[in-house]
């Protein structure tokens, strides 16, 4: 009687049962955008604790530890590489997330939330520009569309309110164009060296400059246990784990379909100031916040 070798049945562990699961794609595409639209309550709820400034400093020093964990960070990067990732420290981390809290001392977390749903706008508007070229015909209409809905978000806020409201506006606004430049130059230097070394090091160069004016902050800060837990959060999800997230999914799913991710951001920025903070929108404002979002949808595939 002849006898077959046995052959091993090949055992799959609990970690690879969950990546090939069905549910971990979307795990993957919906946990940043939530975890970033989340953020601008963090915020509010921090400002209770501390100033603008020491927010910023220390989401930027807390997510820099937290991505500091993972050994791909300190892959190299050249001298040419290091001076252009200086820039996105200055542009994506250090300005733009003083900017956020600063706003959110004048304007609503939900109304941040919602006018964060223009970055991609600024983004194809910035890209045109250093390209000297026009956009695409899908991307200039997705570009009209969505300036008109930012404009409608931005004028239903601050209608009828207090000179702060508009200034509130014009720091998100700014911080948004600072994210379109920051976004433009941080994409080929990923390319080369990799997302997590160039987050990684734009977060210590994001640390350095806003130390001067974060640490004052932190040390005359009045501490209460929400405000402990929301710069927790900010620094470790939202300025570390959700980039570590967004990164793995570009990487399984492609970046036009992680990128889906950012839709998310103001719809729960909304609803978590109106729910969690009893914050008042305006009608027109959720309108805008909507165009401005089919706007960014038809840039989106304008790009793919």
């Amino acid at each position: 009687m002849s006898t077959c070798p046995a052959v091993a049945t090949p055992q799959l562990s609990f970690t690879d049962s969950v990546r090939n699961h069905p549910l971990f794609d979307w795990l993957l595409l919906l946990a940043p955008g939530m975890i970033w639209g989340g953020s601008f309550l963090f915020i509010a709820e921090a400002l209770e604790s501390v100033g603008p400034f020491g927010i910023a400093f220390l989401r930027i020093l807390i997510g820099f530890a937290t991505l500091s964990l993972l050994p791909a960070v300190r892959r190299p990067l050249s001298g040419a590489d290091w001076r252009a990732t200086a820039w996105v420290g200055l542009l994506w981390m250090a300005f733009p997330l003083c900017m956020f809290p600063l706003a959110e001392q004048h304007v609503s977390s939900a109304l941040t939330g919602m006018l964060n749903g223009a970055t991609p706008l600024f983004t194809a508007a910035v890209t045109a520009l250093l390209t000297r070229k026009l956009p695409q015909r899908k991307i200039a209409l997705g570009l009209a569309v969505g300036l008109g809905g930012a404009v409608l978000m931005a004028v239903a806020g601050g209608a009828g309110r207090m000179q702060g409201e508009w200034s509130g506006i014009a720091m998100i606004l700014a911080a948004l164009l600072s994210y379109g430049i920051a976004f433009n130059l941080a994409v080929p230097l990923q390319r080369r060296a990799g997302a997590l070394p160039v987050l990684w090091r734009a977060l210590g160069v994001g640390v350095i400059l806003t130390a001067p004016l974060g640490l004052p902050e932190v040390f005359a800060a009045q501490w209460k246990l929400s405000g402990v837990l929301s710069i927790l959060a900010l620094g470790a999800l939202g300025t570390g784990l959700a980039f570590v997230i967004f990164g793995a999914a570009a990487g399984r799913l492609g970046p036009t379909r992680a990128s889906a991710t950012t839709f998310l951001t103001p719809v729960v920025a909304l609803l978590l100031g109106v729910l969690l903070r009893g914050e008042s929108v305006a009608v027109l404002s959720i309108a805008g916040a909507a165009i401005c979002l089919g706007g960014a949808w038809l840039i989106r595939a304008g790009a793919r």
